[in-house]
């Protein structure tokens, strides 16, 4: 179980481009060290049978494994192929506890959906899904962000939330209010994996960073690129707005890591200024 898998680039190693913040909770990120060995590939890591990502970083190879919000405390592992060889690498996952947030919506349909509303749902949900689970492979992946828009959190993610009294799953981004209109950034270079407008969502781009990271960004007034559209480090993607399911003008900003949904503010540089406080008042 505590044998860690030895590789080793055959080629220079391509400069650092940072990791992520580790913070092994539920909605956190696990990063896992694998030591220099002989081989001239990267292994495969695989977590929970989803394939996971593995940046050149420090020297060596590191696993950044994403957490999805429902994984209890406990020790975990991940499966490490190296050609024909498999090992197990074990991790553990310390327990969050996230706060409550409670809203409400004037608009009931946002709530309690019709049945028709609901067709179009689990239409949507679909969509979502396999533009979250998308993989690309990429020799390099840029795991440190910027934000996509200046503005203030308004809500955190992970909250337990209740929309007009009733329970719904947890905040799975963090939301950041600004003026309608404002320019959204790509936070990293990517390509565009599809853009769609959804029920709850509204307005919302999807973009591939590579090995099973993708970013999504939710409620746009504006969608300004194209399916395919190959995006550079703060090039805009659309502008801010309150489109689907929102109280007032705001970006959802998500980030699912190897199909699961983490807290963005974890590939934030520690020097990044991040939103002012949450003010709990914008879906």
């Amino acid at each position: 179980m505590n044998r860690l898998l030895r590789v080793v680039l055959l080629i220079l190693p391509l400069p650092a481009l940072g990791l992520p913040q580790a913070e092994p909770v539920p909605g956190g990120i696990a990063i896992l060290p694998l030591a220099a060995g002989s081989s001239d590939r990267a292994p495969q890591v695989s977590f929970n049978g989803v394939r996971v990502l593995v940046v050149r970083e420090g020297g060596q190879w590191q696993a950044v494994v994403g957490l999805p919000l429902d994984t209890p405390a406990g020790e975990y592992s991940v499966r490490v192929q190296q050609g024909s060889k498999a090992q197990t690498l074990p991790f553990q996952v310390r327990d969050k506890a996230y706060a409550t947030q409670h809203l409400t919506l004037k608009d009931k349909r946002k709530v309690e959906p019709t049945a028709e509303d609901l067709v179009r749902i689990q239409h949507e949900t679909a969509e979502i899904k396999a533009a979250l689970a998308h993989w690309s492979e990429a020799a390099s992946v840029e795991t440190t962000f910027t934000l996509p828009v200046d503005g203030r959190s308004s809500s955190s993610f992970g909250l337990r939330r209740y929309f007009n009294g009733q329970p719904r799953k947890p905040h799975s981004g963090l939301d950041i209010a600004a003026t309608q209109g404002t320019p959204v950034a790509a936070p990293a270079a990517g390509t565009v994996i599809s853009t769609g407008d959804y029920f709850f969502n509204g307005n919302t781009v999807f973009i591939d960073h590579g090995q099973g990271l993708v970013t999504m960004y939710c409620h746009l007034l504006r969608i300004d690129v194209q399916p395919g559209q190959q995006l550079g480090h703060g090039e805009a993607l659309g502008t801010v707005g309150m489109s689907g399911r929102a109280t007032g003008p705001h970006l959802h900003w998500g980030v699912s890591l190897n199909q699961a949904m983490v807290d963005p503010a974890l590939f934030l540089a520690p020097t990044t200024p991040h939103p002012s406080a949450p003010a709990a008042d914008i879906e």
